[in-house]
């Protein structure tokens, strides 16, 4: 078979220049889907500390809701067109958490967690949307990977969360971003 129609290196050269586009300067942020959110009510001064944990949990939920209805994540999708069609071909990524305490000096907590998508992962998916499109397929995997990556970056920055509260950080406006990034495994 020659170069021009063997449908792998046909596919290896379509993923190479994905790949360098992909790593350019210009389309670095194609590889990330952001969801940010902010809340601005204080506690109450006498607020126990399972109510100011739920408060952080609360807006680290709605920044992955945010995070999750991206027209970003919808792009990272599409860049799975390839990762069904080659058999060795799979994705990894990370789902950051990270929460900034706007009105105290405290650092940022960061917590991260990573996630590898397989083709094989495509295939149980395309079994339950009973549809062939890869888009729609890595949209669903992602969402799921996205759920699962929050839950245990949060786990890992809890006690953190925790030594904020003793500091009386969560006192004033807090921030929270939740971030997925995708990059194709070599």
């Amino acid at each position: 078979m020659s170069y021009r129609t063997n449908p792998d290196r046909i596919l290896d050269s379509i993923d190479r220049a994905r790949n360098r586009d992909a790593e350019s300067q210009r389309f670095h942020l194609d590889r990330q889907a952001v969801g940010r959110d902010l809340d601005t009510e204080m506690p109450d001064v006498d607020a126990t500390n399972p109510e100011r944990v739920k408060r952080v949990f609360k807006v680290v939920e709605r920044a992955y809701t945010k995070a999750a209805q991206r027209s970003e994540l919808g792009r990272l999708a599409a860049r799975f067109q390839s990762v069904g069609d080659i058999h060795h071909h799979h994705a990894r990524g990370d789902v950051s958490v990270s929460i900034q305490y706007l009105d105290h000096d405290r650092p940022d907590d960061v917590g991260m967690a990573p996630f590898e998508v397989r083709p094989y992962e495509l295939v149980e998916a395309r079994k339950e949307t009973k549809t062939t499109r890869a888009d729609v397929n890595a949209l669903k995997i992602l969402r799921r990977e996205l759920h699962r990556g929050v839950l245990s970056a949060y786990q890992k920055v809890e006690p953190r969360i925790r030594d904020a509260l003793r500091e009386r950080a969560d006192m004033g406006h807090v921030q929270v971003q939740v971030t997925v990034d995708l990059r194709p495994a070599e």
